[in-house]
């Protein structure tokens, strides 16, 4: 559902029917989400997330798999052509950036933007592992993880930002091409990844408090001002479609 609720912001937003829009949202039960040109069956082991109740749907942006649990996902939503997140895909994450940057100062925390190409582990489909252009470290550990894709004008960027980063359940719901490789993730995860809760001593602010950092964050950081709104039924009716005819079936899940 929440994959849907997103398609369903994207279509209205690009219809024009809603304004440019940023959600911020928690999952139950825990999902694991692949980026969209990723294998199920050959990154994924359905197995262990069954037996440790871990749901899996496939997304409409890149990137690779992110454990959603104890953290709050963002998703934003605009014109390709608005001007608080201009251009190409590099600018536009910068520019979302800054209201990231600005939410974790927020929480008194300074992150930084990593200006460099990421340093992909070959064989490895956590997301974690690694900072990607204009993604968000603090310490040089990566703390923030996103994704963007592009649809009828308009962008869908999500992003996760764990208060908790739970490396060992990530690498044990994954698939790895030996346990060397899968025993060299969990370390870099360990190494190069980091949950906000960490750098508050093992105990993170309560969600409420991170999402209201954020809602600040975004405001600043892009030069807007965010309302507080609901859904509208189009966007209701449309995700409940989208989550029973596409986000649950296997012919998108599964699809290669």
């Amino acid at each position: 559902m929440n994959m849907a609720v997103d398609e369903a912001i994207l279509t209205c937003q690009s219809q024009g029917k809603v304004p440019p829009t940023i959600r911020f949202y928690q999952w139950q039960p825990p999902a694991i989400t692949i980026g969209y040109f990723q294998r199920i069956n050959e990154e994924v082991d359905l197995e262990a997330c069954r037996e440790s109740g871990i749901d899996v749907v496939r997304r409409l942006t890149g990137g690779r798999a992110v454990l959603h649990h104890r953290e709050l996902t963002y998703s934003l939503v605009a014109c390709e052509n608005d001007p608080h997140v201009p251009g190409g895909i590099l600018s536009s994450y910068l520019a979302i950036s800054k209201g990231l940057l600005a939410g974790l100062k927020k929480l008194g925390l300074e992150g930084k933007v990593v200006e460099g190409g990421a340093e992909r582990s070959k064989g490895t489909a956590a997301c974690f592992d690694a900072p990607s252009w204009y993604e968000i470290t603090i310490d040089g550990k990566k703390v923030i993880g996103s994704a963007q894709t592009r649809k009828h004008g308009s962008l869908l960027q999500h992003g996760s930002v764990p208060v908790i980063l739970e490396a060992a359940e990530v690498c044990r719901c994954l698939r790895f091409p030996s346990d060397k490789m899968k025993e060299y993730t969990l370390r870099r995860l360990k190494e190069k990844a980091a949950g906000l809760a960490q750098f508050f001593g093992g105990y993170g602010p309560p969600l409420s408090s991170i999402e209201k950092a954020f809602f600040d964050g975004f405001a600043e950081g892009l030069g807007v001002h965010l309302a507080a709104e609901e859904l509208t039924p189009e966007e209701k009716d449309l995700a409940r479609h989208l989550c029973r005819n596409k986000y649950r079936q296997d012919h998108w899940n599964f699809k290669r």
